[in-house]
């Protein structure tokens, strides 16, 4: 099997050169499926791995546009489109100087997994550009997203290709995106979600993200008889899927030590309450302003240049960045007593930091199945938009919770050992690949 593996990933690597985020997630994938697909010789035989890797489109464009000086500035734009066996491209839009193509491709092949777990009907995708919205004036903004759309409208459409937010791209680009593909199509459809709620948005989608991954946690202590009470959870980040995490993590009464930006990060040792939460809610949408400033108010510990996982706790949430948690951090996580960790980014743990849990045996959730909340209300609002109906916040707030305890019931039928430990991992990329390969089996070789 190792020789398979290894075959298989030389054979990627050579196709894909100078892409190592994607290879990245490809590797981890493949380690879970290829002993699964030996098992079952008609995926192994119709190769469904070597074309789910396969984008099955992926679409560069020259994003040309005038900043408020009047100089022209281009950027390049993306969308990869790259699974729609069981259902229309589904996934966020990211601006940010970081995004390039391995980038996209990482994503799009994570969100094609994640999506299926949902037992929606979306396919993967996604998409970006390098523009950098910091620092840009509404103005700026607005004639970007407009130069983005007057290519992108092309290849997109409610039944087609629906995206979402993503790292730079919150209600406010949204609209702008939304405003010229109907300007141009002289139509209202739900071609993208993540909308205001007054034209077509859903309750609780900001929110979406980081609760979930609270349910999610929620339904992994319940397999230990336990509860979120009382538990010392570690947070990275402090934009929107940190705030919504700390929230629901104070609701059920666990004590919240730590957040974090760029910068580095704060420890709180009495824990965010909500006052404190609103602080940064407001420090962060509001001021543009840094975490260390939440260090001077509430006169706690700040960590410049650091991140927050050498802070002894129960549970880590890592919620900020691709490969933000390496080796030498799960070792102290493990160290400092540490007994789960679940993703809120997309693939915030390095594969030294993954193979240090899964030996230590601690719960460790990946993101295709912990952060999938975002896409999952995402989903919801396309189900809204097409009945042009709206749900309550309850409603929706339900549906997702349900959805979670969907996704973790998958996870326990594939991944739990002959020991008893469940690995999440293992249980995600199975559970995920088994609807994608029987309908891609199904509708043949497209």
């Amino acid at each position: 099997m190792n020789d398979v593996l290894t075959q298989f990933l030389e054979k990627i690597q050579r196709r894909n050169p100078a892409e190592p985020e994607f290879l990245q997630a490809v590797t981890e994938v493949a380690e879970s499926l290829l002993p699964f697909i030996d098992q079952h010789l008609i995926y192994r035989d119709q190769k469904i791995l070597e074309r789910i890797v396969e984008p099955e489109r992926v679409i560069i464009f020259r994003v040309p546009w005038l900043n408020d000086k009047g100089e022209v500035e281009v950027n390049r734009g993306f969308r990869v489109q790259m699974n729609s066996a069981i259902g229309p491209y589904k996934g966020g839009l990211r601006f940010h100087p970081s995004v390039t193509l391995s980038v996209l491709k990482f994503l799009a092949f994570e969100q094609v997994f994640k999506n299926s777990l949902t037992g929606l009907p979306m396919g993967g995708g996604k998409g970006g550009s390098d523009f950098d919205p910091k620092n840009r004036s509404d103005n700026e903004v607005m004639k970007f997203c407009q130069s983005f759309m007057t290519e992108l409208y092309r290849h997109v459409g409610a039944d087609i290709d629906i995206p979402a937010g993503d790292i730079g791209v919150g209600k406010r680009e949204i609209g702008y995106l939304f405003g010229q593909y109907k300007r141009i199509k002289g139509e209202f459809s739900g071609v993208l979600t993540g909308k205001g709620y007054e034209w077509g948005g859903s309750l609780i989608r900001p929110e979406a993200t980081g609760y979930g991954l609270v349910y999610f946690v929620e339904e992994i202590l319940k397999t230990r008889g336990d509860s979120l009470s009382g538990k010392k959870v570690l947070i990275s980040g402090s934009g929107n899927v940190a705030q919504y995490t700390a929230e629901k993590c104070i609701a059920k009464g666990a004590k919240v030590l730590t957040m974090s930006d760029s910068d580095g990060f704060i420890y709180d040792p009495d824990g965010l309450n909500v006052e404190k939460l609103q602080f940064i809610i407001n420090l962060k949408e509001k001021e543009r302003g840094r975490i260390s400033e939440y260090a001077n108010k509430f006169k706690c510990g700040y960590f410049k240049g650091e991140r927050p996982w050498k802070i002894k706790c129960d549970i880590a949430l890592p919620n900020a960045t691709q490969n933000e948690l390496d080796g030498n951090d799960a070792a102290t996580l493990i160290d400092n007593g540490c007994f789960c960790v679940a993703e809120g980014a997309n693939m915030p743990c390095t594969r030294e930091a993954v193979a240090a849990f899964h030996k230590a045996e601690i719960f460790y959730a990946p993101g295709k199945a912990a952060n999938a909340g975002g896409v999952a209300v995402s989903g919801l609002e396309m189900s809204q938009n097409s009945l042009r109906f709206s749900w309550t916040r309850d409603e929706v707030d339900n549906k997702l919770r349900e959805i979670m305890k969907q996704i973790h019931r998958i996870c326990l039928k594939y991944g739990k050992e002959k020991n008893g430990h469940v690995n999440y991992e293992k249980g995600a990329n199975i559970g995920g690949f088994v609807k994608i390969a029987e309908s891609m089996l199904a509708q043949g070789l497209v």
